[in-house]
């Protein structure tokens, strides 16, 4: 070979060996490849909270699964890796550290819980890690405002607010007690009942707390027979909550009771087996058998197109999170890094289906509107305003 060919192959080399480390260079963001993108989700898939996180996962990838079938998000499919956490933080952080350190994901998607999002935020603080969507009002994922934090439901502190309003204005009461789960979740929700009484210069008028993953009420039902208010914000899974209503109603109480929208909405009005009517319960996203909606009715073409003939509320809210989602990886372009999503995710705002959608740096919560719905037999119906 000749002294020219040789410098030619070895030009031909040094340039191939360039393109290939260019192009490593340009997606060697963790969890993202030439043609997918890889999301992480822990959340109870088992256990006595499992409606909502097989719920949640249902939605989103009924989404995503479109999305991936019309050729992804700039030649990307989405792929989610989920694992079941049965709504126990120690399970949520070894899972979360299996997703980073084992399975590499871009972002993490879709958990459910107060608790066991707040066992994570070490992980997300020092991993620096996109939390996107948990399913979760509480205030501490959203102020401060922390960078990898995005939400798109309302906080618990509107929630909250909507009740206390509901029951002071309309209702005219003022004793207002609170049944709650005994762990983050419980004291989110009952900072924005309390904040919400001190607006109005009221009192709590009773507690009753119980353990999470049980229904062991009785306690909480004495206590708060004891204090007897006028109504009763309850904050906790389905089971619980239908327990510690029906209780309370065979046993003569019967104040108001409300609920927020984590409580699982279509699971609560099963477990209480028709006696439930009058539950209040506040929801983030509206309902899922309102087609007058064009979101919900795309949400209920794409869920029977996908086999699935149930509409619910999580199911909604998870679709819901995931078309927020891909919009943002739309908007970060094909040299999709964390920084470019999170970029993009701060300017974010746009409209689909009848719902607005907005992040900005200083506000990473989309959605702030509150729906006040009421058990009635097998259903939900709107509360009149």
């Amino acid at each position: 070979m000749g002294k020219e060919n040789r410098f030619g192959v070895i030009a031909a080399l040094i340039a191939g060996l360039l393109v290939f480390v260019v192009s490593g260079l340009v997606w060697a963001e963790t969890g993202v490849k030439d043609d997918e993108i890889i999301l992480g989700m822990s959340n109870p898939l088992t256990g006595p909270a499992s409606a909502l996180g097989t719920g949640l996962k249902a939605g989103a990838m009924v989404y995503f699964d479109k999305v991936n079938a019309q050729g992804g998000v700039h030649g990307r499919k989405i792929k989610v890796i989920s694992y079941d956490d049965g709504y126990e933080p120690t399970e949520t952080v070894k899972n979360t550290n299996k997703l980073i350190n084992e399975d590499k994901v871009f972002a993490l998607f879709g958990y459910v819980g107060t608790p066991t999002s707040k066992a994570i935020m070490p992980i997300i603080d020092k991993e620096k890690i996109i939390f996107f969507g948990p399913f979760t009002g509480a205030e501490f994922l959203r102020n401060p405002v922390n960078r990898y934090i995005f939400n798109v439901r309302s906080s618990y502190f509107n929630e909250a607010e909507a009740q206390v309003e509901y029951l002071t204005s309309k209702l005219g009461l003022k004793k207002i007690g609170v049944f709650m789960q005994d762990d983050a979740y419980g004291l989110a929700v009952k900072g924005g009942v309390v904040r919400a009484l001190e607006k109005r210069k009221l009192p709590l008028a009773g507690e009753g707390k119980y353990k999470r993953n049980t229904e062991d009420v009785d306690e909480a039902l004495s206590a708060l027979k004891a204090a007897n208010p006028e109504a009763v914000s309850m904050v906790g899974t389905y089971s619980a909550m239908a327990a510690f209503i029906k209780k309370a109603r065979a046993g003569g109480f019967n104040p108001v009771f409300l609920n927020v929208s984590f409580v699982g909405t279509e699971a609560l009005v099963e477990e209480l087996g028709g006696k439930g009517d009058g539950t209040i319960i506040t929801e983030v996203v509206p309902s899922p058998t309102d087609a007058s909606l064009p979101i919900v009715k795309q949400y209920q073409t794409d869920m029977k197109a996908a086999g699935q003939n149930e509409f619910g509320y999580v199911s909604l809210e998870g679709y819901v999170d995931a078309l927020v989602l891909v919009e943002i990886l739309k908007k970060a372009g094909r040299n999709l890094t964390r920084d470019s999503f999170i970029s993009s995710a701060e300017g974010l705002s746009f409209s689909s289906g009848g719902m607005k959608f907005s992040f900005s740096p200083a506000k990473h919560e989309a959605l702030d509107k509150i729906y006040m719905t009421k058990v009635s037999g097998s259903k939900t119906v709107p509360v009149p305003k």
